[in-house]
């Protein structure tokens, strides 16, 4: 019996790659002429400019730049004019107390002067007990007199301490430094000599009785002002009726007047008018720049 053959396997065709599934193209959406050429930005082309436009550019600005510094300038200057003025008036004022001042203060120690050497004078030429005792209160008085010079300050002092003294010329401002310096001077002198007066005061209380030192003070206030800012040497016989009282004397022990005249001299009275003098000279010469300064009468 006749085999069979086997029937050949049928060969199934060979499997194709699976396609890639296909990837949609954007879509073109209609172009807006007027939109493309809104987005596309042109550059104006710039002029080049010459180095004279630059150079003119360059001065205007340094001339703005100029101007204003030189108003800036101006306005300060006026400015510090304006307060220098103020401040000057004040110091005119506080400069005519000053001189008022000092001129009384000089009369004052002049006529003190006077009174005093009048003193020592009888006490060098005559016996103690053959001089009026009521001439030895007159005259004894004056060798305790006190006065003191109190600058009018407040003006300097301000301007010193706020840095306004710079808006004075560099002349008047050094001239108004030293115008202090020689007040400061001369009331530490006069501070100097307080030990001084004190002991002149306590020998004279061992020379003479209060109540007439009292009435004799009170006889000088009445004659003395006239005799003061005359630069004239008293009348003392204005006085006689006070003299011819013979007011009683605490002592005659002549080494106890010899002590009183010796500190009475020691006081330098015409030392304290010499550093008057100058003060009021300096003061004066002050108050005639600062108004010659400022235009102000």
């Amino acid at each position: 019996m006749a085999r069979k053959r086997p029937s050949p396997k049928t060969k199934e065709p060979p499997q194709q790659p699976a396609e890639a599934p296909a990837i949609p193209s954007p879509k073109k959406e209609p172009t807006d002429p007027e939109k493309e050429d809104m987005e596309v930005h042109h550059h104006p082309e710039v002029e080049k400019k010459g180095i004279k436009e630059y150079l003119l550019e360059g001065l205007m600005i340094f001339l703005a730049v100029f101007m204003g510094f030189i108003a800036e300038n101006i306005r300060e200057d006026y400015t510090e004019h304006k307060k220098a003025e103020a401040f000057a008036a004040t110091m005119i004022s506080d400069l005519k107390e000053d001189t008022a001042q000092l001129k009384v203060y000089i009369a004052y120690y002049n006529f003190a002067r006077m009174n005093a050497d009048t003193l020592m004078h009888l006490l060098s030429t005559t016996d103690i007990k053959s001089i009026p005792a009521g001439k030895l209160y007159l005259y004894g008085l004056w060798g305790g007199a006190q006065r003191f010079f109190i600058p009018n300050d407040a003006t300097y002092a301000q301007m010193k301490s706020t840095g306004a003294l710079q808006f004075f010329e560099k002349p008047l401002a050094r001239q108004a430094a030293k115008y202090d310096q020689l007040c400061r001077n001369m009331t530490a002198f006069d501070e100097s000599e307080e030990a001084i007066y004190v002991e002149v005061r306590k020998l004279r209380s061992q020379i003479f009785e209060f109540q007439y030192n009292i009435m004799s003070n009170n006889l000088w206030d009445k004659i003395a002002p006239g005799y003061v800012y005359s630069h004239k040497a008293a009348d003392i016989a204005k006085l006689d009726s006070f003299i011819n009282s013979n007011p009683p004397l605490l002592t005659y022990d002549k080494s106890i007047f010899n002590q009183y005249v010796e500190l009475v001299r020691s006081r330098y009275i015409e030392r304290k008018v010499k550093v008057a003098d100058k003060v009021l000279a300096h003061a004066t010469a002050l108050l005639s720049a600062i108004k010659k300064e400022y235009h102000t009468e």
